[in-house]
């Protein structure tokens, strides 16, 4: 049996040590897990279309959001630590999922039981089915603002001066980051006018000036952007706000069944959200007033989710796993006021504790899924930049990573114009010629492919042409396989009377030729162009042919 005093004390400063215990796991397993990846996607596109310090680049909205603070955080992080590794922006951004959680438990365990703010807490810590957010640095467009937003909540609960203050800043920082700030500008609007009798109008400033410096860069800058705003996505938002709504249940619920990539109905998530809903209904039923402080948190809810909906295009659904943190956080922010002042028994925080350990196994499966994703995306990503290096003294500027030469989407940003200056300021987060012949088979293979088209190797078919002279050639007998080395420079390929031969190369790659050639018919000489570069490494020439073959040096 456990003491009084003992069981008072555990009441009392238990959640919080839960709470230390937690942001230290969950530090831990962000970084253990980041720190094998690299720059994803839209990082690139700060990384080189905004290299100079300059207003453009700080002010240019990202599609139609507002990101000078984040674009500022990521040029102070390249200017100091360079762009080989992209492991300062991930502490950066743990550190912002760190705070926002510790927030939200404080907010939230001034609220309900701190057992129950614990829980809150660790939902949003290890919320796997939004891996994006936990696991790419550059979706601190989402959590700086929540932990900008909790602290602007929290500072508006002073009730004084110095916290107002304090709010207007914090509001400024939030949207300045992202979009998602504005959804705290709409819970800051709702709360100054609730209280406008007892505080006046006076505060107002809280929620003015950072729109105020939203609209002047709205009109400088912002109404270039592409905007998706049409009548069928107002017409359509109560749907949207309802799925995203129950997406967001069904991740923190850990029955989230969203797909890696794109996303998926809320198929658990529907029933739950509308079980939920029964249970609110009834909350109000016994007890109709709710506090003061419901109305901003449910109106940032509200707003972001209609804001969602306004701006949707194929992508951006509101089951998408990056849109399920914010979700989650406002489901647990409106759940934390509708149970406002309750306080649970032992064994109900017991069987409350062991729900949300299942959720949270079932969301580390998830965000498991998800590194893997990231993982191999790190690998083409590495091999691809880390050809572009091998090749830097031949590559053309308009060289770029397309889908059908990267082997993914999400280098579309990177070509040779911007990130050979790049590399040459700051460094390569390419694989190392050393590195790219013992990386997975899938960044070798990759990586010639990408190498055949930044060398711009060609080959020039002679048809009716012979090698007189087979003196220093290699001889490829009528049906082998042949694989020949071949030296940078000019090959001559002279092919003998007979059906068409096949020609592929192979360098990095092991058991496969990814470079697959015109090849060239029967009775003919090919002469193929094979660039110097950083790269001692040798090509291999791989021909299949049912007649001799000879292939020639220089």
């Amino acid at each position: 049996m456990i003491a009084p005093a003992d069981r008072a004390q555990l009441r009392r400063e238990g959640p919080t040590v839960g709470l230390i215990v937690a942001l230290a796991g969950s530090a831990m397993l962000l970084l253990a897990l980041g720190w094998q990846l690299t720059f994803f996607q839209d990082t690139w596109a700060f990384l080189m279309g905004r290299q100079p310090w300059s207003a453009a680049s700080l002010l240019n909205p990202h599609n139609e959001h507002l990101v000078v603070f984040q674009v500022a955080t990521e040029k102070a992080l390249v200017e100091v630590f360079g762009t080989g590794t992209n492991h300062p922006e991930m502490v950066v951004m743990t550190a912002t999922l760190l705070v926002s959680a510790a927030l939200v438990f404080v907010w939230i365990g001034r609220r309900v039981d701190r057992w129950l703010a614990l829980m809150a807490a660790v939902l949003l810590l290890f919320l796997g089915s939004a891996w994006q957010v936990l696991l790419w640095p550059f979706e601190i467009e989402f959590t700086a603002p929540i932990a900008a937003g909790m602290g602007m909540l929290l500072a508006l609960e002073r009730e004084d001066r110095h916290g107002d203050l304090l709010a207007c800043l914090l509001l400024v920082v939030g949207i300045g980051f992202g979009s998602l700030g504005l959804s705290f500008a709409a819970a800051a609007i709702v709360e100054v006018f609730l209280k406008r009798r007892s505080r006046g109008w006076g505060r107002a400033y809280v929620f003015v000036v950072p729109l105020a410096l939203y609209l002047g860069w709205y009109a400088g800058w912002g109404h270039d952007a592409e905007h998706h705003l049409t009548l069928h996505n107002i017409l359509a938002s109560p749907l949207y706000v309802a799925e995203g709504m129950a997406a967001a249940v069904g991740s923190l619920s850990g029955l989230s069944t969203a797909p890696i990539v794109g996303s998926g109905p809320p198929e658990w998530g529907r029933p739950l959200l509308l079980a939920l809903v029964g249970l609110a209904i009834y909350r109000l039923w016994r007890r109709p007033a709710v506090s003061l402080s419901f109305w901003p948190v449910a109106a940032a809810a509200l707003s972001y989710w209609v804001l969602g909906a306004f701006n949707f295009i194929p992508g951006r659904e509101a089951a998408s796993n990056r849109y399920q943190y914010a979700g989650g956080l406002f489901v647990l922010l409106i759940a934390a006021e509708l149970l406002r002042g309750v306080r649970l028994r032992p064994r109900a925080l017991m069987v409350a504790g062991a729900v949300v350990a299942l959720a949270v196994f079932s969301n580390l499966a998830q965000m498991k899924d998800g590194y893997d994703w990231l993982k191999g995306q790190t690998v083409l990503t590495r091999a691809d930049t880390g050809a572009i290096d091998i090749a830097r003294g031949t590559v053309p500027p308009w060289f770029g990573l397309t889908p059908e030469i990267a082997g993914t989407p999400s280098l579309i940003d990177v070509n040779a114009a911007d990130y050979l200056p790049m590399v040459r300021e700051h460094g390569s987060p390419g694989y190392s010629p050393r590195e790219l012949a013992s990386a997975p088979e899938v960044g070798r293979r990759q990586a010639d492919i990408v190498l055949s088209q930044a060398l711009q190797i060609g080959a020039v078919v002679e048809a009716g042409a012979t090698i007189s002279d087979g003196r220093g050639c290699t001889r490829v007998e009528p049906g082998a396989a042949g694989e020949v080395p071949l030296a940078p420079g000019r090959t001559r390929i002279g092919v003998d009377p007979g059906p068409h031969a096949s020609f592929s190369l192979r360098r990095f790659a092991e058991g496969e030729y990814p470079v697959v050639m015109a090849g060239a018919p029967g009775q003919s000489v090919t002469t193929l162009a094979i660039p110097r570069d950083r790269s001692t490494r040798s090509w291999i020439l791989h021909v299949e042919a049912a007649q001799p073959v000879l292939v020639c040096g220089r």
